[in-house]
Protein backbone atom coordinates (compact mmCIF):
# COMPACT_ATOMS: atom_id res chain seq x y z
CA UNK A 1 0.00 0.00 0.00
CA UNK A 2 1.01 3.45 -0.35
CA UNK A 3 1.84 6.46 1.66
CA UNK A 4 -1.29 8.46 2.17
CA UNK A 5 1.01 11.68 3.41
CA UNK A 6 1.87 12.68 -0.33
CA UNK A 7 -1.02 12.91 -2.64
CA UNK A 8 -0.77 9.96 -5.57
CA UNK A 9 -1.06 11.14 -9.66
CA UNK A 10 -2.68 8.92 -11.98
CA UNK A 11 -3.05 9.84 -15.51
CA UNK A 12 -5.39 9.83 -18.05
CA UNK A 13 -4.25 9.43 -21.53
CA UNK A 14 -6.56 11.15 -23.57
CA UNK A 15 -4.15 13.38 -26.31
CA UNK A 16 -5.27 16.85 -25.64
CA UNK A 17 -8.20 15.92 -23.75
CA UNK A 18 -5.74 14.01 -20.80
CA UNK A 19 -5.58 15.24 -17.15
CA UNK A 20 -4.55 13.62 -14.03
CA UNK A 21 -6.30 12.01 -10.77
CA UNK A 22 -4.86 13.05 -7.53
CA UNK A 23 -5.55 10.74 -4.63
CA UNK A 24 -4.45 11.73 -1.04
CA UNK A 25 -5.95 13.54 2.33
CA UNK A 26 -6.79 17.68 2.98
CA UNK A 27 -6.71 18.08 -0.86
CA UNK A 28 -9.18 20.28 -0.76
CA UNK A 29 -7.59 22.95 1.56
CA UNK A 30 -4.37 22.78 -0.34
CA UNK A 31 -3.69 25.92 -2.90
CA UNK A 32 -1.52 23.71 -5.45
CA UNK A 33 -4.34 21.17 -6.12
CA UNK A 34 -6.03 23.93 -8.54
CA UNK A 35 -3.34 25.94 -9.26
CA UNK A 36 -2.67 24.37 -13.00
CA UNK A 37 -6.20 25.13 -14.19
CA UNK A 38 -7.06 27.45 -17.04
CA UNK A 39 -7.10 31.09 -16.20
CA UNK A 40 -10.96 32.45 -15.84
CA UNK A 41 -12.26 35.33 -13.78
CA UNK A 42 -15.17 33.21 -12.43
CA UNK A 43 -15.71 29.48 -10.94
CA UNK A 44 -18.90 28.00 -10.06
CA UNK A 45 -19.30 24.97 -7.75
CA UNK A 46 -22.09 22.86 -7.71
CA UNK A 47 -23.07 21.00 -4.62
CA UNK A 48 -26.05 19.20 -2.57
CA UNK A 49 -27.64 20.11 0.58
CA UNK A 50 -25.44 17.13 2.27
CA UNK A 51 -22.19 17.81 1.06
CA UNK A 52 -22.35 21.52 0.95
CA UNK A 53 -22.51 22.62 4.94
CA UNK A 54 -19.45 19.90 5.36
CA UNK A 55 -17.34 20.91 2.28
CA UNK A 56 -17.96 23.73 0.67
CA UNK A 57 -16.46 26.85 2.62
CA UNK A 58 -13.16 25.05 2.57
CA UNK A 59 -13.33 24.59 -1.21
CA UNK A 60 -14.76 27.95 -1.62
CA UNK A 61 -11.61 29.69 0.79
CA UNK A 62 -9.46 27.70 -1.30
CA UNK A 63 -11.06 28.82 -5.21
CA UNK A 64 -11.08 32.78 -3.94
CA UNK A 65 -7.26 32.61 -4.16
CA UNK A 66 -7.59 32.08 -7.66
CA UNK A 67 -11.05 33.70 -9.11
CA UNK A 68 -12.77 36.90 -8.42
CA UNK A 69 -15.72 35.63 -8.22
CA UNK A 70 -17.01 32.20 -6.70
CA UNK A 71 -20.71 31.11 -7.13
CA UNK A 72 -22.41 28.55 -5.68
CA UNK A 73 -25.67 26.64 -6.17
CA UNK A 74 -26.92 23.95 -3.90
CA UNK A 75 -28.55 21.62 -5.29
CA UNK A 76 -31.14 18.28 -3.74
CA UNK A 77 -29.51 14.83 -3.46
CA UNK A 78 -30.16 11.86 -4.39
CA UNK A 79 -30.58 10.02 -7.35
CA UNK A 80 -34.37 11.01 -7.83
CA UNK A 81 -32.88 14.56 -8.61
CA UNK A 82 -31.09 13.56 -11.37
CA UNK A 83 -33.26 15.40 -14.19
CA UNK A 84 -33.73 18.15 -16.05
CA UNK A 85 -35.74 20.03 -13.89
CA UNK A 86 -32.44 20.12 -11.25
CA UNK A 87 -29.83 20.16 -13.99
CA UNK A 88 -31.39 23.68 -15.08
CA UNK A 89 -30.90 24.74 -11.81
CA UNK A 90 -27.20 24.84 -12.87
CA UNK A 91 -28.12 26.53 -16.11
CA UNK A 92 -29.75 28.98 -14.24
CA UNK A 93 -27.23 30.00 -11.78
CA UNK A 94 -24.66 30.68 -14.75
CA UNK A 95 -26.69 32.73 -16.79
CA UNK A 96 -28.20 34.67 -13.78
CA UNK A 97 -24.22 35.36 -12.56
CA UNK A 98 -23.63 35.83 -16.33
CA UNK A 99 -21.01 33.38 -16.45
CA UNK A 100 -18.58 33.41 -20.12
CA UNK A 101 -17.43 30.48 -22.09
CA UNK A 102 -14.26 30.39 -19.58
CA UNK A 103 -15.88 29.95 -15.96
CA UNK A 104 -14.73 26.85 -14.46
CA UNK A 105 -17.61 24.58 -13.16
CA UNK A 106 -16.91 22.28 -9.69
CA UNK A 107 -18.45 19.47 -9.35
CA UNK A 108 -18.37 18.80 -4.98
CA UNK A 109 -20.31 15.79 -4.23
CA UNK A 110 -21.19 12.43 -5.42
CA UNK A 111 -21.98 10.75 -9.06
CA UNK A 112 -25.11 12.54 -9.15
CA UNK A 113 -23.12 15.83 -8.67
CA UNK A 114 -20.78 15.16 -10.41
CA UNK A 115 -22.61 13.70 -13.51
CA UNK A 116 -25.17 16.71 -13.64
CA UNK A 117 -22.35 18.99 -13.47
CA UNK A 118 -20.08 17.84 -16.38
CA UNK A 119 -23.79 17.55 -18.31
CA UNK A 120 -24.20 21.07 -17.98
CA UNK A 121 -20.49 22.19 -18.56
CA UNK A 122 -20.51 19.99 -21.92
CA UNK A 123 -23.60 22.40 -22.86
CA UNK A 124 -23.16 25.50 -21.21
CA UNK A 125 -21.92 27.70 -24.43
CA UNK A 126 -21.61 24.07 -25.91
CA UNK A 127 -18.59 23.69 -23.56
CA UNK A 128 -16.69 25.22 -20.68
CA UNK A 129 -14.40 23.78 -18.10
CA UNK A 130 -14.82 21.88 -15.58
CA UNK A 131 -13.15 19.77 -12.22
CA UNK A 132 -14.35 16.66 -10.67
CA UNK A 133 -14.12 16.63 -6.16
CA UNK A 134 -15.37 13.59 -5.69
CA UNK A 135 -17.06 13.17 -2.24
CA UNK A 136 -18.06 9.57 -2.43
CA UNK A 137 -16.25 6.13 -2.48
CA UNK A 138 -18.16 5.50 -5.55
CA UNK A 139 -17.71 8.60 -7.37
CA UNK A 140 -13.82 8.41 -6.49
CA UNK A 141 -13.29 4.77 -7.75
CA UNK A 142 -15.77 5.03 -10.77
CA UNK A 143 -18.05 8.15 -12.10
CA UNK A 144 -15.85 11.08 -11.81
CA UNK A 145 -13.21 9.51 -14.46
CA UNK A 146 -13.75 9.12 -17.71
CA UNK A 147 -15.83 11.54 -18.99
CA UNK A 148 -19.41 10.11 -18.87
CA UNK A 149 -22.08 12.79 -18.46
CA UNK A 150 -26.13 13.05 -18.23
CA UNK A 151 -29.47 12.38 -16.12
CA UNK A 152 -31.57 10.23 -15.94
CA UNK A 153 -35.13 9.69 -18.29
CA UNK A 154 -37.91 7.76 -16.23
CA UNK A 155 -37.67 4.78 -18.14
CA UNK A 156 -33.86 4.64 -18.63
CA UNK A 157 -30.71 5.87 -16.16
CA UNK A 158 -28.34 7.72 -17.70
CA UNK A 159 -30.06 7.86 -21.65
CA UNK A 160 -29.09 11.35 -22.03
CA UNK A 161 -25.73 12.90 -21.55
CA UNK A 162 -22.41 13.72 -22.91
CA UNK A 163 -18.43 12.30 -23.38
CA UNK A 164 -16.90 15.06 -21.41
CA UNK A 165 -14.09 15.10 -19.84
CA UNK A 166 -13.25 17.05 -16.70
CA UNK A 167 -9.60 19.37 -16.83
CA UNK A 168 -8.97 17.51 -13.36
CA UNK A 169 -10.07 14.87 -10.51
CA UNK A 170 -9.38 15.71 -7.33
CA UNK A 171 -10.04 12.54 -4.56
CA UNK A 172 -10.19 13.91 -1.14
CA UNK A 173 -9.83 10.71 0.98
CA UNK A 174 -10.64 13.03 4.09
CA UNK A 175 -14.17 13.38 2.66
CA UNK A 176 -15.07 9.65 3.20
CA UNK A 177 -14.40 10.22 6.81
CA UNK A 178 -18.47 11.58 6.50
CA UNK A 179 -19.73 9.22 4.14
CA UNK A 180 -22.80 6.60 5.67
CA UNK A 181 -21.84 2.91 5.75
CA UNK A 182 -24.62 2.47 3.51
CA UNK A 183 -22.46 4.97 0.80
CA UNK A 184 -19.41 3.16 1.56
CA UNK A 185 -20.86 -0.07 0.71
CA UNK A 186 -21.73 1.21 -2.39
CA UNK A 187 -18.61 2.63 -3.03
CA UNK A 188 -17.21 -0.75 -2.88
CA UNK A 189 -19.22 -2.40 -5.45
CA UNK A 190 -17.22 -0.41 -7.99
CA UNK A 191 -13.97 -1.22 -6.58
CA UNK A 192 -15.01 -4.94 -6.41
CA UNK A 193 -16.33 -4.95 -10.17
CA UNK A 194 -12.60 -4.09 -11.14
CA UNK A 195 -11.59 -7.89 -10.08
CA UNK A 196 -13.41 -10.11 -11.97
CA UNK A 197 -13.11 -7.54 -15.26
CA UNK A 198 -9.46 -6.93 -15.53
CA UNK A 199 -7.26 -7.47 -12.73
CA UNK A 200 -7.44 -10.87 -10.11
CA UNK A 201 -4.25 -9.86 -8.58
CA UNK A 202 -6.93 -6.56 -7.31
CA UNK A 203 -9.42 -8.98 -6.36
CA UNK A 204 -6.99 -10.70 -4.34
CA UNK A 205 -6.01 -7.59 -2.44
CA UNK A 206 -9.35 -6.87 -2.07
CA UNK A 207 -10.28 -10.12 -0.37
CA UNK A 208 -7.45 -9.65 2.13
CA UNK A 209 -8.53 -6.18 3.05
CA UNK A 210 -12.48 -5.95 3.24
CA UNK A 211 -12.16 -5.57 6.70
CA UNK A 212 -9.62 -3.02 6.34
CA UNK A 213 -11.68 -1.18 3.86
CA UNK A 214 -15.70 -1.28 5.66
CA UNK A 215 -13.14 0.22 8.72
CA UNK A 216 -12.09 2.97 6.72
CA UNK A 217 -8.27 2.48 6.94
CA UNK A 218 -6.68 5.37 5.20
CA UNK A 219 -4.11 3.12 3.48
CA UNK A 220 -6.55 0.61 2.35
CA UNK A 221 -8.92 3.40 0.76
CA UNK A 222 -6.06 5.31 -0.60
CA UNK A 223 -4.58 2.11 -2.43
CA UNK A 224 -8.31 0.98 -3.41
CA UNK A 225 -8.97 4.68 -5.16
CA UNK A 226 -5.66 4.76 -6.71
CA UNK A 227 -5.24 1.41 -8.06
CA UNK A 228 -9.23 1.92 -9.40
CA UNK A 229 -8.73 4.97 -10.67
CA UNK A 230 -5.54 3.14 -12.59
CA UNK A 231 -7.74 0.52 -14.10
CA UNK A 232 -10.20 2.90 -15.37
CA UNK A 233 -7.76 5.12 -16.92
CA UNK A 234 -6.28 2.08 -18.47
CA UNK A 235 -9.71 1.30 -19.90
CA UNK A 236 -10.79 4.77 -20.83
CA UNK A 237 -7.19 5.65 -22.60
CA UNK A 238 -8.35 2.39 -25.31
CA UNK A 239 -11.99 3.24 -25.62
CA UNK A 240 -13.00 6.59 -24.31
CA UNK A 241 -16.62 6.31 -25.83
CA UNK A 242 -17.37 3.07 -25.11
CA UNK A 243 -17.39 1.43 -28.82
CA UNK A 244 -15.64 -1.80 -27.57
CA UNK A 245 -13.60 -1.88 -24.51
CA UNK A 246 -15.25 0.32 -22.23
CA UNK A 247 -18.44 -1.63 -21.76
CA UNK A 248 -16.59 -3.91 -19.49
CA UNK A 249 -17.17 -1.13 -16.83
CA UNK A 250 -20.53 -1.63 -17.00
CA UNK A 251 -20.15 -5.41 -14.83
CA UNK A 252 -23.50 -5.58 -12.92
CA UNK A 253 -24.96 -2.51 -14.40
CA UNK A 254 -27.20 -4.17 -17.01
CA UNK A 255 -29.00 -5.74 -14.34
CA UNK A 256 -28.35 -3.44 -11.62
CA UNK A 257 -30.02 -0.24 -14.00
CA UNK A 258 -33.08 -2.57 -14.55
CA UNK A 259 -33.21 -2.83 -10.81
CA UNK A 260 -33.08 1.38 -10.43
CA UNK A 261 -35.66 1.93 -12.83
CA UNK A 262 -38.21 -0.52 -11.57
CA UNK A 263 -37.93 0.00 -8.27
CA UNK A 264 -37.64 4.36 -8.42
CA UNK A 265 -34.21 5.95 -8.87
CA UNK A 266 -33.12 6.24 -5.18
CA UNK A 267 -34.83 3.55 -3.50
CA UNK A 268 -31.37 1.13 -3.65
CA UNK A 269 -28.24 3.43 -4.00
CA UNK A 270 -26.49 2.86 -7.41
CA UNK A 271 -23.35 1.10 -5.73
CA UNK A 272 -26.12 -1.69 -3.74
CA UNK A 273 -27.80 -2.11 -7.39
CA UNK A 274 -24.44 -2.65 -9.22
CA UNK A 275 -23.34 -5.13 -6.22
CA UNK A 276 -26.84 -7.61 -6.63
CA UNK A 277 -26.16 -7.10 -10.36
CA UNK A 278 -22.81 -8.45 -10.30
CA UNK A 279 -24.51 -11.60 -8.97
CA UNK A 280 -26.84 -11.42 -11.19
CA UNK A 281 -24.27 -11.19 -13.91
CA UNK A 282 -21.89 -13.98 -12.49
CA UNK A 283 -24.57 -16.09 -12.51
CA UNK A 284 -25.21 -15.64 -16.01
CA UNK A 285 -21.99 -16.50 -16.88
CA UNK A 286 -21.54 -19.42 -14.73
CA UNK A 287 -24.73 -20.87 -16.19
CA UNK A 288 -23.28 -20.15 -19.97
CA UNK A 289 -20.08 -22.28 -18.36
CA UNK A 290 -17.50 -19.36 -18.11
CA UNK A 291 -16.87 -19.38 -15.18
CA UNK A 292 -16.64 -22.35 -12.54
CA UNK A 293 -18.84 -22.62 -9.37
CA UNK A 294 -16.14 -21.98 -6.73
CA UNK A 295 -15.73 -18.68 -8.53
CA UNK A 296 -19.31 -17.34 -8.15
CA UNK A 297 -19.37 -18.57 -4.48
CA UNK A 298 -15.97 -16.40 -4.06
CA UNK A 299 -17.88 -13.39 -5.86
CA UNK A 300 -20.83 -13.68 -3.87
CA UNK A 301 -19.14 -13.87 -0.85
CA UNK A 302 -16.62 -10.96 -1.25
CA UNK A 303 -19.55 -8.68 -2.35
CA UNK A 304 -21.98 -9.61 0.44
CA UNK A 305 -18.78 -9.15 2.97
CA UNK A 306 -19.10 -5.90 1.74
CA UNK A 307 -22.17 -5.16 3.00
CA UNK A 308 -24.03 -5.13 -0.33
CA UNK A 309 -27.77 -6.90 -1.36
CA UNK A 310 -26.60 -10.45 -3.05
CA UNK A 311 -30.97 -10.64 -3.79
CA UNK A 312 -32.17 -9.49 -6.50
CA UNK A 313 -35.45 -7.02 -5.52
CA UNK A 314 -38.79 -8.74 -7.41
CA UNK A 315 -40.10 -5.57 -9.41
CA UNK A 316 -43.45 -7.46 -10.82
CA UNK A 317 -45.15 -10.01 -8.84
CA UNK A 318 -46.98 -11.17 -12.01
CA UNK A 319 -44.09 -11.71 -14.13
CA UNK A 320 -40.66 -10.28 -12.34
CA UNK A 321 -38.81 -11.44 -15.72
CA UNK A 322 -40.37 -10.28 -18.10
CA UNK A 323 -40.18 -6.42 -16.30
CA UNK A 324 -36.85 -6.78 -16.08
CA UNK A 325 -36.24 -7.79 -19.55
CA UNK A 326 -38.14 -5.00 -20.63
CA UNK A 327 -36.01 -2.57 -18.77
CA UNK A 328 -32.99 -4.14 -19.62
CA UNK A 329 -34.15 -3.73 -23.57
CA UNK A 330 -33.84 0.22 -22.41
CA UNK A 331 -30.06 0.09 -22.05
CA UNK A 332 -27.28 2.13 -23.92
CA UNK A 333 -25.88 -1.63 -24.42
CA UNK A 334 -28.79 -2.79 -26.25
CA UNK A 335 -28.40 -2.90 -29.87
CA UNK A 336 -32.22 -3.68 -32.09
CA UNK A 337 -33.53 -5.06 -29.17
CA UNK A 338 -31.06 -7.58 -27.99
CA UNK A 339 -29.91 -7.14 -24.72
CA UNK A 340 -25.93 -7.25 -24.27
CA UNK A 341 -24.69 -8.63 -20.98
CA UNK A 342 -21.15 -7.86 -19.60
CA UNK A 343 -20.25 -11.52 -18.78
CA UNK A 344 -16.73 -12.85 -17.27
CA UNK A 345 -14.77 -15.48 -18.36
CA UNK A 346 -12.45 -16.78 -16.68
CA UNK A 347 -10.61 -14.71 -14.00
CA UNK A 348 -10.00 -11.18 -15.19
CA UNK A 349 -11.57 -11.35 -18.20
CA UNK A 350 -14.89 -10.11 -19.67
CA UNK A 351 -16.74 -9.33 -22.90
CA UNK A 352 -20.03 -8.28 -24.30
CA UNK A 353 -22.43 -11.22 -24.89
CA UNK A 354 -25.69 -12.18 -25.30
CA UNK A 355 -28.06 -15.07 -23.88
CA UNK A 356 -31.50 -16.40 -24.45
CA UNK A 357 -34.29 -14.86 -22.66
CA UNK A 358 -35.21 -18.25 -21.27
CA UNK A 359 -31.50 -18.43 -19.97
CA UNK A 360 -32.07 -15.11 -18.19
CA UNK A 361 -35.21 -15.59 -16.73
CA UNK A 362 -34.24 -18.77 -14.86
CA UNK A 363 -31.38 -16.26 -13.72
CA UNK A 364 -33.49 -13.67 -12.77
CA UNK A 365 -35.83 -16.23 -10.89
CA UNK A 366 -32.89 -17.59 -8.94
CA UNK A 367 -31.53 -14.10 -7.75
CA UNK A 368 -34.94 -13.51 -6.62
CA UNK A 369 -35.46 -16.21 -4.42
Amino acid sequence: MQNTSKPQRVDIDLGDRSYPIWVGTALLQAPSTFAQLPKASAALVVTNETVAPLYADSLVANLRTQYEQVHMVVLPDGEAYKTWQTLNLIFDALLAHQCDRKTVLFALGGGVVGDMTGFAAASYMRGVPFVQVPTTLLSQVDSSVGGKTGINHPLGKNMVGAFYQPQLVVCDLSTLSTLPQRELSAGLAEVIKYGPIAAPAFLDWIESHIDALMQRDTDALAYAVKRSCEIKAWVVGQDERESGLRAILNFGHTFGHAIEAGMGYGAWLHGEAVGCGMVMAARLSLALGHIEPRYFERLLQLIAKAGLPTVAPVLDRHDNAARYLDLMRVDKKAEAGDIRFVLIHGQGNATLGRADDALVRQVIDQSCQ
